[in-house]
């Protein structure tokens, strides 16, 4: 066994959390309502004015967290770490700056560092949300982080 991963099961029933910049809003509402039946057998997650909008417009139980630029992609970020999302829908405008850039890209930088599938336009979450893996629990591999921190306090 290498002990430099440990892994981690998503289960059946997966944390998602869904996100989207202001022009991109409408499309995952859209999107939600495609796939509400799918949706709603999972525990659904989301930034503020996002998550509100999904619910008023679809019915759809959300979690809201802070708006994304207020920290709410530093939150979701922060649940992932805990092992609270494992699941990621986020409808990303890349035509627009945004002012909370380095927070978006903060989590999608730890969305990978916890191999968390995310998707960041309609193609890949219709892809991602039609898989057969929906329905099944899914064991990720990602970093020992404790043998890693032991082996680092070592060298500095």
């Amino acid at each position: 066994m290498n002990e430099d991963f440990i892994t981690l099961t998503i289960e059946k029933q997966k944390n998602i959390a869904l996100i989207a910049h202001d022009n991109k809003k409408a499309e995952l509402i859209a999107w939600c309502e495609e796939h509400k039946e799918i949706l709603k057998k999972h525990f659904l997650c989301g930034t503020g004015t996002t998550a509100r909008m999904i619910t008023d417009q679809t019915g759809l139980p959300v979690k809201g967290y802070n708006s994304g630029p207020l920290g709410g992609d530093q939150q979701i970020g922060a649940k992932i770490v805990e092992g609270k999302v494992d699941f990621v829908i986020f409808f990303s405008d890349p035509l627009t700056a945004q002012p909370h850039d380095p927070d978006v890209k903060a989590l999608l930088r730890i969305a990978q560092v916890y191999d968390i599938p995310i998707a960041n336009n309609r193609s890949s979450a219709d892809f991602m949300i039609r898989s057969s893996l929906m329905d099944e629990t899914y064991d990720r591999k990602v970093i020992n982080f404790n043998k890693n921190i032991q082996e680092r306090s070592k060298t500095l």
